[in-house]
């Protein structure tokens, strides 16, 4: 909350931004369709207000004062966001911006293919997607929610889940031919793909199956497509969450193997901060989203 000492009425700042952006009280006036005296006596008001001369007087002339420069910067920019905030309201109430941190591969994989859906629900909502991999500070962004991957350890954010990530191990069909995929062994010698970002994936999957990791070295990759995409030209033998890989098993270009239990490493949510919990575009996207995942009855 602000002390309303310290929040001079509009007509004073505007009367006052116009004069010192147009340098004259006659296109002042003009602009914001008063007349000169009318414009004068609103800035005299605002001086008296504040305690101090904003412009000098020489004779008819407001010259402004050097000091006032960055006030008047401020006072613009207040001036526009509230112009805009009423501009959103007045014409789309349920409209604006959803600024949206995503993680690449469930944004492309999980949420783009949906979005479409939402967008038709909320034509007034623009949402913007920014590809982010950690977390942050939602005091200090520009965000209004982001995708998050792991635990629900968010700081001071709301968590909404959105499904837990159940991990698939995948070879070519070439490579599963030439395989025993049933065999610890045969397995545990097969070259590994592994996702930088998770070292110790094949050792938590081996324990998973109840096998012992030979422990050796794999092939790093930054993103899961590049990964994938070797794993199918029988580069090796990847671990990828199943969402990513949906159409390569239907379509056989991928081969799981066979498993005792499944494999799963964490889980996505849809992080908010609790202090624009309603935010119209925020809030419908939650909404949406619950929907999304909730199980059919």
């Amino acid at each position: 909350m602000y002390s309303r000492r310290f929040l001079p009425p509009i007509a004073w700042i505007s009367a006052f931004e116009a004069v010192h952006r147009l340098g004259s009280v006659t296109a002042a006036a003009v602009e914001l369709d008063l007349s000169q005296g009318a414009v004068s006596r609103q800035i005299l008001k605002l001086e008296a207000h504040l305690g101090r001369a904003l412009f000098l007087r020489k004779g008819r002339q407001l010259v402004p004062m050097p000091e006032t420069a960055m006030f008047a910067e401020e006072m613009r920019a207040a001036l526009g966001k509230i112009a805009n905030a009423t501009l959103a309201l007045t014409s789309n109430p349920q409209g604006g911006d959803l600024n949206l941190a995503i993680l690449p591969a469930f944004g492309t994989y999980w949420l783009a293919p949906r979005l479409s859906g939402f967008l038709a629900a909320h034509p007034g909502v623009t949402v913007n997607l920014s590809t982010v991999t950690q977390t942050f500070d939602f005091a200090t962004s520009a965000f209004h929610a982001a995708i998050h991957f792991g635990r629900d350890d968010w700081p001071d954010a709301d968590l909404l889940p959105i499904m837990e990530e159940e991990v698939v191990p995948v070879v070519s069909p070439l490579l599963a031919k030439a395989s025993d995929l049933t065999s610890e062994q045969a397995v545990g010698a097969l070259p590994r793909l592994q996702i930088a970002s998770r070292q110790g994936a094949w050792r938590r999957w081996f324990a998973t199956q109840g096998w012992s990791d030979p422990g050796q070295g794999a092939m790093q990759f930054d993103q899961f497509a590049t990964m994938i995409e070797a794993a199918k030209q029988g580069v090796g033998l990847a671990l990828a969450p199943r969402f990513l890989i949906g159409r390569e098993l239907d379509a056989g270009t991928l081969v799981p193997l066979p498993e005792k239990s499944p494999t799963r490493f964490g889980t996505y949510y849809l992080a908010s901060p609790s202090a624009r919990a309603d935010y119209p575009p925020l809030a419908a996207f939650r909404n949406w989203l619950a929907s999304e995942v909730q199980p059919p009855d």
